[in-house]
Formats: structure tokens, sequence, C-alpha cells
């Protein structure tokens, strides 16, 4: 029998409704009788404690005191934390009496349950952190559970020597693996109350063990083909998902479950109803970078549970002791959690011996004191958006494309308003569709987008974007261009017409990467031409030292308008992302304009300062949140912030339905002078320091 939780749970903001389990087989959802975390049962100050202990290390959990544990976090207003079961070198932390050969070998406590306990009598939430694909001590005693490369070695991240220090290489939860994964959750549940399981470490890998072989084989596949044990293991990965949610919900009716792979993207859709929530790993000097975050929040707030971002206190990322991230840094990333609809997670590790630093839990606390002032205005929030951008990650099957980081930095920069959506959203709340670069659009997407313009709606698509999958035309006559092929010209030079070239200078203005070569339709309007160069530059002609000139001759068309719909010849976002030229920023949001005169925000302030309108609909009120933080490249790894930069006398302006009744500074409460004309809020935000928050109370 399973130990039940504390009774307070059960009255706190952690409370129970229904779950739907993914049918991976067919990527529908069938309805269980089992229960799920319901709306606001994440709190919005947790701590990630990562507890990875070395069986070589003797005083482990020497100086843990669990009365002080629990105060610690309480006094840095931490109000959940994220405590080890089973860790990545596949130590067990609480007493157990089914794997006592997995037990820590020099733990002489009940640490885990201690913890818990002691947090519990503080109303500090304790999910519990459960290794999956990494774990050292099974990967040593059960070879033959991991996955294999195609040359029969173990699949490891990073290094594959096996004299490489780390506890990489991937256990195949397609073995029997997966029933020890299933008996230890059980022994898990036996021992210790469980108010959350966190688990890590999954990853969809082009697998060739012998179990994989033989499943796909039964199935009539190929193994000898990556992409076929790529897609296979996906499967495998939706169908394990399912089957651990239904086995737990046999154990705990009410436990959230999250099941982590470093990233949320598209590729979660088939087994999303097997998570009660979605954690967003998201470190940005940890490899994420200071675009992840936004990317994959703006999309994931769109699938319907709760989500929560994750970043770290350590100046790098996981495993650097002794480390501290600056305190602007952690503010701004915090902050944009709360921006994003998101609440937030700070990863720490604690130290072998089991005591939390007091200097790290000065710097989280520096940050939860503002999350724990400002969360009135953002709990139940929701996004007011007019755009979507369709994420290349589905069509591509790249995690962090260079396309969607350069429209995430491009969109952002210009305060647009937008969302991140994949092919199954629904595209009726919004105003305009981004398509960036490599979208190809079969027949489904084609219906989808017909009925989106038919309806009213706008388009902007770049380069390969609304081909179609054989990449031979265009899906859609809307388009208004003709497909020629690659531009005969690398690079070459764009001259933006009218409105498309507003705020920049009359001239050529180079763009890097090679385009494609279109003909406009008739009836279509070119916005800007292609002037082409008097040639290419290669071995046997060239000049000077990048490129060679434009020889002021027009070869097609460079951006088309027809109707509602903008077409870029060139990957636009792509190269945003890789140089970040200003005209190409410009000319994006102008024909943004063009499409969208009257967008929800704009400002006058730098274009490092972002915007996020968000609403609670139950209390009558928007929240504009104004964020202005500058992410430096200070060493050569990783961008960082250690200043923050206040900037006064903004000028904002809102478009909304109704003039409101109150402009406010929050949580402060002071009010603020404010125009309404022209379906616009009109205000000049006195000054923002980092983080500032503005209620439109109505």
């Amino acid at each position: 029998m399973a130990i039940s939780r504390r009774h307070f749970l059960q009255s706190s903001t952690f409370t129970a409704a229904g779950l739907l389990i993914a049918d991976s087989s067919s990527n529908t959802l069938l309805a269980d009788s089992v229960p799920t975390a319901a709306q606001s049962s994440m709190r919005f100050r947790q701590v990630h404690l990562d507890y990875h202990t070395s069986g070589l290390i003797a005083d482990i959990a020497t100086q843990f005191d669990p009365d002080e544990f629990a105060r610690s976090l309480q006094k840095a207003y931490v109000n959940s934390v994220t405590c080890f079961g089973r860790c990545h070198h596949g130590y067990i932390y609480h007493d157990t009496q089914k794997f006592p050969e997995r037990h820590h070998p020099f733990l002489n406590r009940n640490l885990l349950k201690e913890q818990i306990e002691a947090c519990h009598k503080l109303n500090i939430r304790v999910p519990v952190y459960v290794t999956v694909q990494w774990d050292h001590f099974t990967a040593q005693e059960h070879p033959e559970w991991l996955m294999r490369t195609e040359l029969g070695a173990p699949e490891a991240q990073g290094d594959t020597n096996m004299f490489h220090p780390g506890f990489y290489n991937h256990l195949c939860i397609n073995t029997p693996y997966r029933d020890f994964l299933k008996s230890y959750l059980a022994d898990l549940f036996e021992n210790v109350p469980v108010d959350g399981l966190f688990l890590d470490i999954h990853h969809v890998r082009p697998n060739a063990n012998r179990e994989c072989i033989a499943g796909m084989l039964k199935k009539g596949l190929d193994p000898s083909i990556e992409s076929v044990r790529l897609a296979y293991y996906q499967q495998v990965m939706h169908e394990y998902k399912a089957d651990l949610t239904a086995f737990i919900r046999k154990l705990d009716h009410s436990c959230a479950i999250f099941y982590n792979g470093g990233h949320v993207g598209p590729h979660v859709r088939p087994s999303l109803a097997a998570n009660t929530h979605l954690e967003l790993e998201s470190l940005p000097s940890g490899g994420w970078g200071y675009l992840h975050f936004p990317l994959t929040s703006r999309f994931a707030r769109t699938l319907g549970p709760e989500i929560m971002g994750m970043t770290g206190k350590f100046h790098t990322s996981w495993g650097d002791f002794h480390s501290l991230k600056n305190r602007a840094a952690l503010e701004f990333e915090t902050s944009m959690m709360l921006a994003m609809n998101a609440k937030c997670s700070i990863g720490d590790q604690l130290h072998p011996r089991g005591e939390l630093d007091d200097a790290t839990y000065d710097l989280i606390g520096f940050a939860y004191q503002q999350v724990a002032e400002k969360e009135a205005w953002c709990e139940g929030a929701r996004a007011i958006v007019e755009i979507a951008v369709l994420s290349a990650e589905e069509f591509i099957q790249q995690r962090t494309p260079d396309m969607m980081l350069g429209a995430v930095k491009l969109l952002q920069e210009g305060s647009q308003q937008f969302d991140i959506v994949d092919s199954q959203s629904d595209f009726s709340k919004y105003k305009v569709l981004v398509l960036p670069d490599a979208i190809a659009v079969d027949e489904r997407l084609q219906a989808k987008i017909k009925q989106f313009l038919s309806a009213g709606g706008a388009l902007l698509a770049s380069h390969q974007s609304g081909l179609t999958p054989a990449g031979t035309e265009f899906a859609l006559p809307e388009w208004g261009v003709a497909y020629v092929g690659d531009a005969p010209y690398n690079p070459d030079f764009i001259a933006p017409h009218e409105a498309l070239g507003a705020g920049l200078p009359v001239t050529e203005l180079v763009m890097y990467l090679r385009g494609l070569e279109v003909q406009a339709a008739s009836g279509s309007k070119v916005l800007a031409d292609v002037h082409v160069p008097y040639f290419n530059r290669e071995w046997d002609h060239f000049v000077s030292h990048k490129h060679t000139p434009s020889s002021g001759k027009i070869g097609y068309p460079g951006v088309v308008k027809t109707g509602r719909v903008i077409y870029f010849a060139h990957p636009i976002f792509t190269q945003y992302a890789k140089q970040a030229p200003l005209w190409c920023k410009k000319l994006v949001l102008n024909a943004l304009e063009l499409l969208n005169p009257q967008p929800l925000v704009r400002h006058d302030g730098p274009s490092s300062m972002i915007t996020a309108l968000n609403e609670q609909p139950a209390k009558q009120r928007q929240i504009l949140h104004l964020l202005h933080y500058v992410p430096e490249r200070r060493g050569t790894e990783f961008d960082t912030i250690e200043d923050v930069f206040p900037i006064h006398n903004v000028n904002v302006s809102v478009r909304v339905a109704d003039r409101p009744q109150t402009l406010k500074v929050v949580p402060k409460g002071e009010p603020v002078a404010f125009d309404y004309k022209n379906g616009r809020v009109e205000f000049a935000a006195p000054e923002i320091k980092g983080h500032q928050m503005i209620e439109l109370g109505f």
C-alpha cells in the first residue's frame, strides 16, 4: 500500500481531475478513468535539486538536517522542490527492501523521506526525481539492455569513448529494463509520499539493439535503414510513456507526471496526455541559449497543460558545483517565465554532504521574492496574440533550427505578440500566419491554409515555405509566384519598393544566403526586386575580398504580395539568425505592418525590450510585461547578463476593445496616466528597470 500524502496537499493548490492516455499507434487520445493534475496544480517557485552522487564519496548526507533544509528553502521563497529517488549513477536515496544493492553504499539515513516530511511540514511540495535512460549501475550490470549504434557500440551522449567520464550510455525502454523501472517505481511509492514524478532522460535514437531489430522485423520494417530505426524508436517511446503513466496511476491517482527530454516541441503531441504538465528545461548558459526558452514556451503554452520554465543557478550548467549565476541573469530568466505564462524552476545541485549552500539560496531568494510579489498577476494568465509562426521543427526534424531562432529573435525585437504552432494547431484565432523558410505544404496543410486565408487571415512566407513536399512547385496559387529553381546568383541584392523599405536607405542591400528564383503571377505586386551581381565569385573570376557587387540589373522578384499573402524569396529568418542584418528585420516588420496595420503592442523603446501581453479574464484585466535586459557575450562560450540598464519614459501603445478603467504599475499599484483613442491605450512607462508589469483594468 502506497503511503498517502499529507492532508494539506488536498487543500492546497495541488488538486486533481481526469487523465487522458495516448494511443501511440493511432496518435489519438483514449479516455481513461484515472485522474491527472488539474489547472493551477503547479507551484510558481520550484527548485530542481540534482543529486547525482558517486558511490566513491563516503560522507554522503552527513551534514543533512531536515528541518534546516526545509527552512532554507522556505526562507528563499521556494514552495516546491524536486528531490532524488534514483540518480544517473543508478543509486537510490531512500530505504528500499527490494533493491538494497542499488542503495547508495554510504547513505546511512532515509534521505528522501526525511526531505519530504520536513518540507511537507512547511507546505513545500516535493516531486521525486527518477532517472530513466541514464543509469550507470544498470548499464554496468545489464549491458544487454543498452541501446546500440549500427556498429553495435553502446549509444552514448557525446563522446562514445568507453573511458569517457560520465554515465551517458543510453538504456533502452524496449528491453526488460522497463520491467525493472516499474518495479522500482512500485518500491518508491511503498516507501515515500510522492507528490509528483520527474522522469528524466527520454531520447529517441536510431537504436539497433536486438530487441528493437526483432520488433522492426516483426512489423516488416528494414532495420538497416537509419530513418526506419529512428521512426520505430519514436513509436516505442510514445507507447512506453502511455504504458508507464497507466502503471503509475495504479500506484497513485493524482501525483504529477512529467517525462523530460531536454526540449518540448511538436514531437510531444502523441504522448502529451501521458504528462500532467510540461517542464521546459532551458539553461541559457548550459547550451540552450537565450532564444530556446521563448521558442519552446511559445509553443508549449498552446498545448493545454500547465508549463514550467527551468533554468539553473549555475554559472554554466548542471553539475557546476560552487558557482553562482549573475543575479541579473536569473532575474531575467524567471521574469521571462512569468511573461510566457510559465511557472518557475531553478536548478541546483545538493552537495554530497547534504547541506544547502547559503549563497545559492540568497540568490534564489532574490529572484523568488520578486516572483512571489508578482504571481497574483500571473496565476491563470493566458497570452493575447495575433501571429502564429509555424514551427519548422516539425518539417525538418531539428530541435532548434536557425530559421526558428531567427523568427523568435526578430519578432520579439519587433514587439510582436505571437505563438509558435504546428500543423495540428488551430489557426483560426490568429490574424497572421508566418511560414519561415522551410515549411513544406502537403494536401492537409494546404486545406488548412486555404481555410485560414478564406476566413480573412493573412500570411507571410519565405524561401521554400509553400512548396509541395516534392519541392517542385508552390502548393497554393495564393502565393502569387511560380517556382523556377534555386537563384542563379549568391549573394544577390534586394531593392525594396515603397512601404516595404520604410526606415531603410534607398539602396541595394545584400542577401547573403541563396534564395529562390520565382516569377510573379499576373495580379501580384512586386514589393522588392532582386538585383544580380556581375558574376558569382569563383576561382577563375572574382573581385575583392568577399563577393561581387551588384550589376544594377534586375534578375527576379525578391518579395511579392498577392492579396493578403506576402512571399520572400530568400531564407530571411535563417539569415537573421546567423548575421542579424537590420535590413532583414525591417523588411519583415514592414511586411507585417502591411498585413496587420494595427498590431497589439507598439513602443518607441529599444529593440532589446521584450513585450508580452497577457490576460486574466476572471479578474477582468490585462497584464503587459515589459522586459529590458541585454544578454552579452562576455566569455567566448555563452551569453550572460550582469547589469540591468533602466530605460525611462518609453511611449507604449496597446490595442484594446474598450477603454480601461484603470492603468497602473503592479505590484506597486502606482497609477499611470493614459489616453484612449482610436481603439488604443497610449501611455508613457516612467521607468523600466529589468521587468515591469502594467495592469489594464476593465
